[in-house]
């Protein structure tokens, strides 16, 4: 009986398939058929099990059914348990509906294909998620900061919400969603969504979204978390160890929404809302609207890497709001973030911080372009048949934001960012691609073709960072320079050297500029003058370590094992396992430590850290 009824299941997924013109699926990432048969509105049921460390439960998805021809929907899925599939005309009456799981494909998983009838209006997934799911991390009382109860979050960019829902995981549409969690009663569940009815833990939460979000956007975070407002419209949420330092340290956020929405058009998400995240959080921070996720390691007692924030929020507009139809287009969710993000660093912290922000930020950049394959520098490179993980690095990131900061310079700064602001008004709530911004750019600000087309095509297309970009100078940066090259040369003492002052930023360029090659007595000149090795912040103590592990500089060693054993995130730990593994002196340690950390480690994170080979 089973296999006839396999038979006949594989004969209608067959038969439609000779029958109708071969679907076309745009997104190299994913399978979905969106183009004939869109979701367009999820309710999730789902229960949250910390024993089985599992999510248990339901996503019911509304359909448009396009093309009517259409007799099936074709959803994106990676290592779930499907346990069965209903189907209703009306909402209210469900039936079970043929499905079939397809074959694994190493970068997109699964393709989940249900049978649907031509009144077919929704359908209902039971599952189960697995172990693998690359999305999500699990973390035991003794991961988290205060050591007391579970913590569970996703990180669902780019193609792992996948992981945790199937669903149609592209950036090219947007959902609607409500849900509804049930987790143990001491724990409060948050997503980016309408938080404000879960005032009180009891175990059970009801969260709607009512503006459409891609799915990456779609976030869950459960855990010993509190709140305490910032403004009427911002708050954080956190562990209580962290809820009044993040607070004290978060509280520009308002003038953050305030600036933004003065030069890019009101905030279109109702509160901000911020959620400090374990130490473990892979990222920086997620621009999960209404709220952002960031990690603790921001969290310095003076601000300096607030920038972060600023970044996150700006994502509200870019990205969020107007967001890239494919990952082949990351820049223009995150070379615009940049960009807006930079503005209001601008507009609170002031010009000299935030050129300073850019200088780095560019300096990052060429030290990552001599990095990569010259493809993958152009700002519209082709990751088909490959991990989009793999897309985010700085080149759309800063090369994308050093575009748009160019064309500000030729058009005027106030003239593009009205231009910006048309730009968000226009393509709100929509995916869209780079030819449809250049349309935009061409009709709305470039009607007399000033800056030309083979200026743009050389930015979208061509490898590498044009060496005729106009960067700001900064007094700060220089001053920085010549004082060090006088302490290289034996001219000075470092004690001479005016510190006390110096911003984080003005400590890393100091950092960069440094030689690669010093000798054991500077190295111990620095640390007996600035104790860099005791650094506590995060970016300065990467900075000085990835400098200092190829010289086997020995006061490293044990500040650096306390670091990757409580800190996940890729931004520091990548670079700095890649610094030991080249150091043969210490790679079998690098290794050693490895094994210790990587059960506290998010899964992407350990994804990118095992191609290392430690």
């Amino acid at each position: 009986m089973v296999r006839k009824i396999c038979l006949l299941l594989l004969y209608w997924l067959c038969g439609t398939a000779v029958a109708l013109t071969p679907l076309n699926a745009p997104d190299p990432h994913s399978f979905a058929n969106y183009k004939q048969v869109r979701s367009r509105h999820l309710v999730l049921d789902l229960a949250v099990d910390f024993t089985r460390q599992q999510l248990t439960g339901y996503v019911q998805h509304q359909l448009e059914r396009i093309d009517p021809a259409v007799q099936r929907l074709v959803l994106d899925t990676r290592h779930l348990k499907i346990t069965a599939v209903t189907a209703s005309r009306d909402g209210v009456h469900w039936q079970n509906t043929p499905y079939l799981l397809g074959i694994t494909d190493a970068l997109k998983g699964q393709p989940l294909t249900i049978q649907l009838q031509p009144d077919t209006q929704a359908v209902r997934v039971y599952y189960q998620t697995t172990p693998q799911a690359s999305g999500l991390q699990w973390l035991t009382a003794d991961q988290t900061s205060e050591k007391k109860q579970p913590f569970l979050f996703p990180q669902s960019q780019p193609v792992h919400a996948r992981s945790w829902l199937p669903l149609q995981d592209t950036p090219a549409i947007r959902v609607t969603y409500q849900a509804n969690i049930q987790t143990l009663p001491e724990l409060l569940a948050v997503m980016s969504a309408d938080n404000s009815a879960n005032t009180r833990r009891d175990g059970h939460y009801r969260f709607d979204m009512p503006q459409p979000v891609p799915s990456y956007l779609i976030a869950l975070a459960v855990g010993d978390l509190h709140f305490k407002a910032m403004s009427a419209d911002s708050g954080v949420y956190a562990e209580k160890i962290w809820l009044d330092k993040a607070s004290v340290e978060f509280a520009d956020t308002q003038k953050m929404m305030d600036a933004a929405n003065r030069l890019f058009g009101q905030y279109p998400w109702k509160r901000y809302d911020l959620l400090v995240l374990p130490s473990s959080f892979p990222f920086g921070g997620m621009e999960n609207p209404r709220l952002s996720f960031v990690t603790p390691t921001i969290i310095t007692g003076d601000k300096s890497l607030i920038s972060l924030v600023a970044h996150e929020l700006a994502h509200s507009w870019s990205g969020n709001l107007v967001t890239n139809a494919s990952w082949n287009d990351v820049w223009l969710n995150e070379g615009f973030t940049n960009y807006v993000e930079n503005r209001i660093m601008q507009q609170v912290y002031g010009q000299t911080r935030a050129d300073m922000e850019l200088l780095l930020n560019v300096q990052a950049l060429r030290e990552r372009i001599k990095q990569l394959p010259p493809a993958d520098t152009r700002l519209q490179p082709d990751f088909t048949g490959r991990a989009p993980d793999d897309a985010f690095h700085p080149v759309p990131y800063v090369k994308g934001q050093l575009l748009l900061y160019t064309l500000a310079q030729h058009f005027g700064q106030d003239k593009f960012d009205e231009f910006l602001r048309r730009y968000f008004a226009k393509f709100a709530f929509q995916s869209i691609d780079s030819a449809a911004f250049i349309k935009f750019f061409s009709e709305e600000l470039n009607q007399q073709q000033s800056f030309s087309a083979a200026s743009l095509a050389q930015w979208l297309h061509q490898p590498g960072l044009s060496a005729e970009i106009l960067l700001p100078a900064s007094d700060g940066f220089r001053r920085i320079t010549e004082s060090q090259q006088q302490w290289l040369r034996g001219k000075t003492s470092l004690s001479l050297l005016a510190t006390s002052h110096w911003s984080v930023h003005e400590w890393l360029h100091f950092i960069e500029q440094l030689p690669r090659q010093l000798s054991p007595k500077q190295l111990n000149e620095l640390e007996m003058a600035f104790s860099l090795s005791q650094s506590s912040n995060a970016e300065i103590f990467t900075a000085w370590a990835k400098l200092v592990i190829p010289l086997n500089h020995q006061q490293i060693i044990q500040p650096l094992r306390q670091f990757l054993l409580s800190v996940g995130r890729q931004k520091f730990v990548v670079p700095l396992y890649t610094e030991l593994k080249a150091n043969p002196q210490w790679r079998s340690w690098a290794a050693q430590v490895y094994r210790e950390a990587r059960p506290g480690y998010h899964p992407l994170a350990q994804q990118q850290l095992d191609r290392l080979g430690l």
